[in-house]
């Protein structure tokens, strides 16, 4: 819900999101290859593991990207208001 108090220059957090994402594939794909050569399975499955949730987060995060801006009402758009009938109705009192 928007309250009004929004930030005029608020700007998305994904180019930052995706540079990170691209430090720690570095330091998975350099983990998976290092912990392989040196006999270690487990932590390079490990590794392995962790690049394949970057690799999806990376995608997520560029399709975000590539959606571009969405709508953003400006400052003259007043706050939403709470509605005032909700979909369910109040408990009832089991007591008689």
């Amino acid at each position: 819900m928007r309250t009004g108090s929004e930030p005029m220059t608020a700007r998305s957090a994904l180019r930052f999101r995706f540079w990170l994402c691209v430090w720690g594939m570095v330091w998975a794909i350099f983990g998976t290859a290092a912990f392989a050569l040196a006999g270690r399975p487990g932590w390079a499955a490990a590794c392995a593991a962790l690049w394949l949730v970057i690799s999806v987060d990376m995608a997520v995060v560029l399709r975000h990207i590539r959606q571009g801006p969405h709508y953003q009402p400006g400052r003259d758009i007043p706050p939403y208001r709470p509605p005032r009938n909700h979909p369910y109705p109040p408990p009832r009192d089991p007591r008689p």
